[in-house]
């Protein structure tokens, strides 16, 4: 019995995105400690044992293990089954959204492999990694020099600059006035990639929705003056949900 051709791509990225989100997991520890991503090799950062191949099959491996590691009956942080569940499941609904005959399918993809481990590593760490945001930027760039891909080099170039530019004042303005840093130096880098992704149209918007969302996030969860919260993860899921409804924001704008 043959699968019907519809669900191949579904398939092929449910187990890549599976094995993307392990990867992704490597970098959302290993990354903010300063560890090669590289070596050692997979292993419990509780007991240091390495973890063989067949004990580190995504999703099935946490789950039959109960969340715990096999040697020391550790638990396994709970974003480890989170990250790998949820890569494939956002690259396919940017599948279904574009198809693998649009070149903003593979611009989106990327966009959404980087925007995972900023997520994390932001939320548990208030950091964002220049290895993650300066890349991301240059893939923008590459991105808007490809026909179709829904923003051009200039638009690309210019908004980013601008946005960075903008940023980098605020930081220093808030440096001067109160003596600490307001926005982190890979707030800057992200928001200028996020940027070069959507063109200027899109990212007073795209911002405008992630303070929304740190506002309604600091109200709910935090409501204490003193407390920060890391901007990078409203900045993340902003971007993602804009690149569903950009289209249609786009010709409400026009409508005006």
């Amino acid at each position: 019995m043959y699968l019907p051709l519809i669900l191949i791509p579904l398939i092929l990225l449910g187990c890549l995105g599976a094995a993307l989100g392990s990867f992704f997991n490597v970098l959302i520890e290993r990354l903010p400690a300063g560890r090669s991503i590289v070596k050692p090799p997979s292993h419990c950062s509780s007991c240091g044992k390495n973890i063989p191949a067949w004990l580190n099959i995504p999703i099935l491996s946490y789950l039959a293990l109960g969340g715990k590691c096999k040697y020391c009956q550790s638990p396994i942080r709970w974003h480890h089954l989170i990250v790998e569940i949820l890569t494939p499941i956002l690259l396919i609904l940017v599948y279904l959204r574009f198809g693998l005959n649009d070149v903003r399918f593979y611009k989106f993809a990327l966009l959404t492999c980087f925007l995972i481990p900023i997520f994390f590593i932001d939320m548990y760490h208030h950091l964002i990694h220049n290895v993650l945001s300066i890349p991301l930027l240059i893939s923008g760039f590459a991105f808007a020099l490809i026909t179709g891909s829904g923003v051009g080099i200039i638009n690309a170039f210019l908004t980013a600059l601008v946005v960075f530019t903008l940023m980098l004042g605020l930081f220093y303005l808030y440096l001067r006035l109160k003596g600490i840093e307001g926005v982190g130096g890979g707030d800057l880098w992200l928001m200028a990639a996020i940027s070069a992704y959507f063109g200027f149209v899109h990212v007073p918007l795209i911002f405008f929705l992630a303070a929304l969302l740190a506002l309604i996030y600091y109200l709910v969860r935090i409501r204490n003056p003193q407390t920060g919260i890391a901007f990078g993860p409203f900045i993340a899921v902003s971007s993602y949900i804009w690149i569903f409804v950009q289209d249609h924001a786009q010709d409400l704008l026009l409508t005006i």
